[in-house]
């Protein structure tokens, strides 16, 4: 018997997926094509639901197996900047069965997974998410510490630190870039078996639940790992919950002090006694212990969550003596495993005499193990804590109260925290105490910020700078003047900052000290990265694509020759109506303007791979819309910080969309791991701190990990930013279940928001909450009643229009125990009316789409304004996607927009994949915005599986442009948008995907 026919998700006409209204525009005509077959029932297909034709890739050239990449296999469509180098989806065939009961084809209805949309997907096998076990060998044990330096370039997280065994890995802290920096620099993250926070706060564990589920989707089974840290870390435990759906992922372990069970918070005078050091690790290998650290508020105030700092011990065993084989010889003892037994600590018989042979018999005097502690002092108020600390008597040299006999040998320390403190003439004097012992200064202090943390990603991010630095401003590398004005202001806010009573190493990126073999002992410097400089990325472009130069040079060209336009038009004539600039028609294509310049003629020789042939392809292209009449570089533009999908990589972020409003304020949209990094990269360190302080509102698309775990850092630092300075909370609009996030993440550090549901936002309630207002946008009052009544009529204004039984959306969005609380809403309504109001922005509104359950999109519209004349001229519409399928609701959202940015995660020959994973093909992508009549496309959210640049179809791009990090797209740069796109084809000629698909795992939630 077939499976039964599939009920689409929304049923009313103004859902996302209408089949009536869908069938009505040209979408399913401009996407699918070719007719196709139906699918039968006993074919592995049958699970995807699907409208139109679907090309199928041919199967042979190595495109089988389980591997995510191949060569040289798949047809090409023609006209691509790469030829198509993937095979079909990696989505296996019984994964499909499975799936076969809840979906099905159908000719007119477009594809999507219902059980994915619904939050039911079950179709993975669950997985144990075993902790690894491993046969440890303390004979013979490479052993190491090493700087990992998250942070270190953009000031935006600690560092973390690894410490590295043949059969054991350890890292300490794990902010947020941990996972961009391992896969730049190939350190293997499932080889991970502890992780230990030395705080617990968006600083030190900002990575870490994007680390989680990472490790969740490697292998068939899954990895996970112990988490160790101070009692705080139960907060994060349970924020995480929220949204980590397995909570076998999470191996959490705390020790220390906690806050009493009723909630209330411990005096810091109350902590003294739990001062005792705590044994975490103790095996064959390494004995790691903790010394919790806790403020000492001189106003007596009470302990809260995220103050607890914690020193770790790490101590090696001790190094035996030389094995002497005489001596065995002449105690009977034949070469053989019975040596092996004597060099690891235990007796044996004699083969030849009746004697046990001990291993003080036949070994060396044995030398204590080398010794790591690792110190996170984040305040002035643990100072007192750490200068007093009886339990690190036995590490100090001149301790008056530990038998010398009894006294440990520290080699190194590594010192974690900021120079302010470090530098400080009490820390200095502290850290002589420890003799001999090298410190490690890897807090936050500007040094070494010519070496990009993320080298790959700056050396690209250089290249797109000098083809086109009115897209890409940043040029990925500080320059020598803004390190040098950094560091002195750095050492202005520091004590004693010249002088230093020891002797110290500033921490580098991969700096090393080898603890075993023991005739290594000490720094290692060869694993250090090189510096690097835009000056030095373009010298070695230029030798490899001389013609960079001139494609260069055109850009800037054709740039300037459309500044000269625009201001030329009007000064002639400001009450024309605004048409297709010149440079923008075949008439006057990039090879002509370039010509017109040099005095010569135009030739496809100037520039390999340019034509007339994409000139052409724009030649019906439409008017420039009203809303660009006269715009302004200081109107709006949007800067792509992250435009990968799943876990960020080598050379994209996960998703987070700038929106810069110039003196009105900014916004965020989406805030994944590392948008703080981001932030810091395009604007700088000061750049980014003013950036956060003017964020009017952050608005989150849905709960996957790659679209808000970068939030908590964001929100902590605008609260540190603002502390002294009267302000708001900052509006946090997103799904339901971020909400649970943030309650829980708050207990652990002030966050400083308010919380909207995207549901409050839809364009239904929005006109609902509107036409409550009275004439002055107030709630009606009287004297009797108040405000009370006007917030119960709105009230039920907006839960009649969204949440009413029968009503639209009802059977899906509406879960029991999840009560829409209009009322307490209304408050945070005002707020963003009033928000909108100083941002001159019209309207904001979320739109359902089809990916995850409680996913959106958001459209925002500009206020209108009088031109010179006191005409009056539409704002402009910015919509963006979210993750989704292409959908009735987003294309009915985007009519008419100025500019359109939508996920395009996989290219068009995986559109199994993007079914089943409810995400959108690149042409599916581009015929949304074409089906819309929207004025420009940006695609993003790009698959981790093209790691430079995405798989696509020229001849469906005439509108469109492909993001990259850091890109910067300001409304008066719009109309050259599609005319930077062939460029790519020089820059990127070379570029083959799949340098790092063999270190990426798409988790399995995304």
């Amino acid at each position: 018997m077939p499976p039964p026919s599939l009920r689409l998700l929304f049923p009313s006409s103004s859902s996302p997926l209408s089949k009536s209204s869908f069938l009505g525009y040209s979408l399913s005509r401009s996407l699918f094509c070719i007719p196709r077959p139906p699918l039968t029932p006993g074919s592995p297909l049958t699970s995807l639901c699907y409208s139109g034709a679907r090309r199928r890739r041919p199967t042979g050239g190595g495109g089988g197996g389980s591997g995510r990449k191949t060569s040289g296999s798949g047809g090409s469509r023609g006209g691509g900047v790469f030829h198509q180098r993937r095979r079909a989806s990696t989505l296996r065939e019984e994964r499909d069965r499975a799936r076969a009961p809840e979906m099905e084809g159908k000719e007119e209805t477009l594809g999507f997974n219902k059980r994915r949309a619904e939050g039911r997907d079950k179709s993975d096998k669950p997985k144990a998410l075993q902790l690894k076990t491993r046969k440890l060998n303390p004979v013979n044990t490479i052993c190491y510490v090493q700087i990992l330096g998250t942070g270190m370039d953009t000031q935006d997280t600690s560092p973390s630190v690894l410490l590295f065994f043949d059969k054991q890995r350890f890292i300490f802290n794990a902010g947020e870039g941990l996972q961009r920096f391992c896969t730049e620099h190939k350190i293997k993250l499932s080889k991970i078996d502890h992780i230990f926070l030395t705080r617990v706060c968006s600083e030190t564990a900002g990575g870490l639940p994007g680390l989680l589920l990472t490790l969740a989707g490697i292998g068939e089974e899954g990895m996970s790992v112990n988490i160790w840290g101070p009692s705080d870390l139960n907060y994060l435990v349970d924020a995480m919950r929220s949204f980590i759906p397995n909570a076998a992922m999470v191996h959490a372990h705390s020790f220390g002090v906690t806050v009493n069970g009723d909630g209330t918070m411990l005096s810091s005078s109350q902590f003294g006694k739990f001062r005792d050091p705590i044994t975490i690790i103790d095996d064959e290998v390494v004995c790691i212990s903790s010394i919790p650290l806790n403020p000492n508020y001189s106003n007596g105030s009470m302990l809260k969550p995220g103050d607890i700092a914690v020193i770790y011990a790490c101590e090696l065993p001790e190094i035996k003596g030389k094995f002497d084989p005489v001596k065995a010889a002449a105690l009977g003892l034949k070469p053989g495993p019975k040596y092996r037994e004597l060099q690891l600590g235990n007796s044996v018989m004699s083969d030849r005499l009746n004697i046990t042979v001990h291993p003080s018999d036949v070994l060396g005097p044995s030398s204590p193990g080398p010794i790591i502690l690792l110190v996170d002092c984040p305040t002035k108020f643990h100072m007192a804590e750490l200068l007093s600390a009886e339990s690190l008597n036995c590490y100090y040299r001149d301790s008056d109260h530990q038998p010398k006999e009894n006294t440990k040998t520290v080699n190194c320390v590594i010192h974690l925290g900021p120079a302010i403190v470090t530098k400080s003439a009490d820390y200095q004097k502290w850290m002589k105490r420890f003799g001999t012992a090298q410190h490690i200064m890897a807090g936050h202090e500007i040094r070494n910020m010519e070496i990009p943390i993320l080298k790959s990603s700056a050396r690209i991010s250089s290249q797109l700078n000098y083809l086109c630095p009115q897209l890409f401003p940043a040029r990925g590398c500080w320059s020598s003047q803004q390190t040098n004005e950094l560091s002195l202001e750095s050492n202005e806010l520091c004590e004693d900052s010249s002088s230093t009573l020891c002797e110290i190493i500033q921490a580098e990126n991969l700096l090393k000290f080898h603890l075993r073999p023991y005739s290594q002992l000490g720094l290692d410097r060869s694993a250090i990265p090189d510096s690097l400089n835009h000056e030095e990325v373009i010298a070695h472009l230029l030798s490899e694509i001389p013609e960079i130069a001139d494609v260069s040079k055109n850009v800037n060209q054709f740039q300037q020759s459309s500044a000269e336009v625009k201001l030329s038009k009007s000064e002639k004539d400001v009450n024309c109506i605004m048409v297709e600039e010149p440079w923008l028609s075949a008439s006057s294509s990039i090879n002509n303007v370039h010509a017109e310049k040099q005095g010569r003629d135009s030739s496809e020789e100037d520039i390999p791979c340019l034509n007339d042939r994409w000139n052409d392809n724009l030649k019906d292209e439409h008017d420039i819309p009203a809303c660009l009449e006269n715009i302004s570089r200081e109107d709006m533009e949007i800067v792509l910080l992250g435009t990968g999908s799943s876990q960020p990589s080598k050379y994209r972020n996960v998703s987070s969309i700038f929106v810069n409003l110039f003196s009105r304020g900014s916004l965020l949209l989406d805030c994944g791991e590392g948008t703080l990094g981001q932030l810091k990269r395009r604007f700088g360190i000061k750049g980014a701190d003013d950036a956060v302080k003017v964020l009017k509102c952050i608005w989150i698309s849905h709960i996957h990990a790659d679209h808000h775990t970068g939030l908590a850092r964001i929100l902590a630092l605008r609260c540190q930013l603002l502390k002294d300075i009267p302000h708001k909370p900052l509006l946090v609009i997103g799904p339901r279940p971020l909400k649970r996030f943030l309650d829980a993440y708050s207990k652990l550090e002030d966050l400083d928001m308010q919380f909207l549901d995207c549901r409050h936002t839809l364009e239904a309630s929005m006109d609902d909450f509107h036409g409550s207002l009275d004439s002055r946008g107030q709630f009606p009052e009287n004297s009797d009643r108040g405000g009370s009544e006007a917030e119960n009529i709105a009230s039920r204004r907006v839960e009649s229009s969204l949440f009413a039984p029968h009503s639209k959306m009802q059977s899906y969005w509406k879960r029991p125990g999840s009560p829409v609380d209009t009322a307490v809403a209304l408050p945070v309504l005002m707020r963003l009316k009033e928000l909108l109001s100083e941002a001159g922005l019209e309207f904001l509104y979320s739109v359902p789409v089809v990916h995850c359950p409680q996913a959106f999109g958001v459209v925002l519209k500009a206020a209108e304004r009088p031109n010179s004349l006191g005409k009056t001229i539409p704002g402009w519409k910015l919509v963006y996607s979210g993750d989704t399928r292409p959908c009735q609701a987003l294309i009915n959202a985007s009519r008419d927009a100025t500019l359109l940015i939508h996920e395009a995660t996989f290219e068009d020959t995986m559109e199994d994949e993007a079914i089943a994973r409810n995400h959108s093909t690149t042409k599916e992508a581009v015929g949304v915005g074409t089906s819309a009549g929207a004025y420009r496309v940006v695609l993003t959210h790009f698959s981790q599986r093209y790691p430079k640049v995405p798989v696509f179809n020229e001849a469906d791009m005439q509108r469109t442009c492909i993001a990259f990090d850091l890109m910067t797209v300001n409304l008066a740069d719009l109309p050259m948008l599609p005319k930077f796109l062939p460029y790519l084809k020089v820059l990127f000629r070379n570029e083959m995907v799949g340098d790092e698909s063999d270190d990426i795992h798409e988790s399995f939630i995304y």
